[in-house]
This record gives C-alpha cells, sequence and structure tokens, in this order.
C-alpha cells in the first residue's frame, strides 16, 4: 500500500510503500507520549526505507532521546532518530540504524486512509502514568514491555499481508 502523509502546517509532506498498513501497535513508553502528545501514546506503521520520498526536508529536525535504564549511571543517547516538523512540531517518523531497511511513520501523520485493525496491541504499558486508560478491546494484546510479535508476525498472523 502506498501511504502519504504530512505535517500540521504542510511544510513536510511524504510518501512511501507500506506492506503492513494497520495502526495497530498502541505504545505507551514516556519518549512516545511525550513526543507525540496524543492520549498518552503513539501508533507506529512500518514502511520501506527505499520507497520514501520526501518534499520539505528542509523543514525537519531530528531527535534523539536519551534513555536512562534502571542500574546505568548515566543515560544514553538512542540511536533511534524521530523526525518533526520543525515549524508545527509534529512527530512524523521514527528511523532506526539497528532496522535500516525501515522507516516507522506515526499513524497520526498518515492522510492516505488506513484499515481499522482487527486487534490491537499495547505495548510498554508498565511506563504509562495513572492518568492514561488502556482501552481495550476483546481481542487486545497488552504488554508490559516490547512484544516479541514484529509488526508484519502480527499481520501474518491475522492474513493481512
Amino acid at each position: 500500500m502506498q501511504l502519504e502523509g504530512s505535517c500540521h502546517c504542510g511544510a513536510v509532506r511524504f510518501r512511501l510503500a507500506c506492506s503492513h498498513p494497520y495502526p495497530f501497535n498502541v505504545c505507551y513508553c514516556g519518549i512516545c507520549r511525550k513526543t507525540t502528545g496524543g492520549g498518552g501514546f503513539a501508533i507506529n506503521l512500518g514502511g520501506e526505507r527505499d520507497s520514501m520520498v520526501i518534499e520539505g526536508e528542509e523543514h525537519l529536525r531530528v531527535y534523539q532521546a536519551m534513555i536512562q535504564r534502571e542500574g546505568d549511571v548515566a543515560p544514553e543517547q538512542s540511536p533511534a532518530k524521530r523526525h518533526f516538523c520543525r515549524e508545527c512540531g509534529s512527530h512524523l517518523w521514527l528511523w532506526d540504524p539497528r532496522w535500516p531497511e525501515l522507516i516507522h511513520p506515526l499513524a497520526s501523520a498518515i492522510d492516505t486512509p488506513l484499515p481499522v485493525p482487527p486487534e490491537r496491541t499495547h505495548l510498554m504499558v508498565a511506563s504509562k502514568p495513572e492518568w492514561v486508560v488502556v482501552a481495550r478491546g476483546d481481542r487486545d494484546r497488552v504488554h508490559e514491555e516490547y512484544p516479541e510479535e514484529s509488526i508484519a508476525a502480527w499481520h501474518a498472523r491475522l492474513g493481512l499481508d
């Protein structure tokens, strides 16, 4: 599926191919909550990096979060690069060199109509503040940390390839 996305002000537009377009992964980690706002979570997709075309690239800024792991003396910089519009602040996508072939656009930045997932995966719920309520559907799965199932495996398990 071809996805098209943009920031709120329209300074940045992008498109990319996506084999796994169902917005099912709901992340409650502190980084996603604080960089995207919106209900205390973010929903990421998986797209093909080699297919990405960006208009307005000069309006982009990149943020790499500092992560403080339990037991570590000092925080370390995440290798993941979160891309934002510098004009309006919209969080658009994440790219991580550990999975260089993928781009993870935020579903909130996608303008193309997306399919409704038959179930959702709520992850990193151990990180959510008490005021955030997990709106769990009957078929949804909830994980304290990261699930073992990848975006591609989720789509394959449900026959949504």
